[in-house]
C-alpha cells in the first residue's frame, strides 16, 4: 500500500491509497481503475480488504475524503460539490478514469453524483447501502444526540470495540463487526482515544445531503450501476428495488446476515455479490 496525495477543491490535500503498483498491461494499454470511496466517519483502510482483491488485476485506488483519515481537516468546505469535485479530482490526478467508482454510503452518494456531472470520468458503479430519498430533520438531531452521547475520551481500543459494539444505544443486539469499524477511526491522545475526525465536521457534511432527495441525480447516472444492500442495513429491500428501476441500468444484490457495514462485516458475501458484476463492466 502507498499513499499519493491528491489536491482537493480549495487546495484541500487529501490521501489516496494505492493497495499495488499499476499492473503491467503488455499491450501498452491502460488498466482499467477503480476509486473506493468510504462513507460519513469512515476512512480509506476500511476497503483494504476489497481493494487488495480487486489490485490482483486493476489498479484500486481508495481515498480518505476531506475531513476523514489522514487528509486535511478544513474548518469549513463540507458542501456536497466539495465531494464531488474531489473524487473528480481524484481521478483526473491519479489517471484512473474511466474509473468504476464503489461506495458505501455518503461515498455512495457522491460517486453518482459524480456520475451524472462527469459521464466521461465513470464506467460503472457500485452503491452500498445508501438511499435515495430525504431522510429529515428529526434524523439530523438523532445524529447530533447520538454524537453528545459517545463516552469520549476511550480508556483503551478495548473499551471503543465495547462500547460501539455492544454498549452503544443504537446497537440492537452485539456487533462485533460495529465495534471494529470505529476502532479504525480512533487516535491516541494524551488523555485516551478519540476520533481522527471532528464530530461537527462530520455533522455539517451530513446536513448537506439528509433533508434531499436524490432521486433526480441517480435517475442521471447512464453507466452500469449495481445496487447492494444488507439484510438488515439502512436501505430498504423496496427502495433498493426502485433504485434499481430508477437507474436506465441498475442492477440489485444483497447480502445476508449484514446491516449498514456490510463490506466490513461479511467481506467474503460482500465479494460475493460483486463479483459478477464487476467481472462484467471490467472485461476487456
Amino acid at each position: 500500500m502507498r499513499r499519493i496525495d491528491v489536491t482537493g477543491a480549495g487546495g484541500v490535500r487529501l490521501a489516496a491509497w494505492e493497495f499495488a503498483d499499476p499492473p503491467k498491461t503488455g499491450d501498452g494499454e491502460q488498466t482499467p481503475g477503480l476509486l473506493l470511496l468510504h462513507g460519513l466517519m469512515g476512512r480509506a483502510s476500511h476497503w483494504a480488504p476489497t481493494a487488495r482483491l480487486l489490485a490482483e488485476r486493476h489498479r484500486a485506488v481508495a481515498l480518505d475524503q476531506r475531513g476523514h483519515g489522514q487528509s486535511d481537516k478544513p474548518a469549513d468546505g463540507y458542501t456536497r460539490e466539495a465531494y464531488i469535485d474531489d473524487a473528480e479530482a481524484a481521478l483526473e490526478q491519479l489517471g484512473l478514469a474511466p474509473a468504476v467508482l464503489i461506495g458505501h454510503a455518503m461515498g455512495a452518494l457522491t460517486a453518482w453524483q459524480l456520475a451524472a456531472k462527469r459521464p466521461d470520468l465513470v464506467r460503472a458503479l457500485v452503491i452500498c447501502d445508501m438511499r435515495a430519498s430525504a431522510l429529515g430533520a428529526a434524523s439530523q438531531r438523532e445524529w447530533e444526540n447520538w454524537f453528545k452521547s459517545w463516552p469520549l475520551p476511550f480508556a483503551t481500543l478495548a473499551d471503543v470495540r465495547k462500547w460501539f459494539g455492544e454498549d452503544d444505544p443504537w446497537v440492537e443486539r452485539p456487533n462485533p463487526a460495529r465495534g471494529e469499524f470505529y476502532v479504525e477511526v480512533m487516535t491516541e491522545s494524551p488523555d485516551g482515544w478519540r476520533p481522527v475526525f471532528e464530530p461537527e465536521h462530520m455533522l455539517r457534511s451530513r446536513e448537506t445531503w439528509v433533508y434531499d432527495a436524490h432521486w433526480e441525480e441517480l435517475a442521471q447516472v447512464r453507466c452500469p450501476t449495481l445496487v447492494v444492500r444488507g439484510l438488515d442495513g439502512e436501505l430498504g429491500r423496496a427502495e433498493a428495488q426502485e433504485m434499481v428501476r430508477v437507474l436506465p441500468h441498475g442492477q440489485y444484490a444483497e447480502v445476508p446476515d449484514a446491516g449498514h457495514f456490510l463490506h466490513h462485516a461479511q467481506p467474503e458475501a460482500w465479494r460475493a455479490a460483486i463479483g459478477p458484476f464487476l467481472a462484467d463492466v471490467l472485461s476487456p
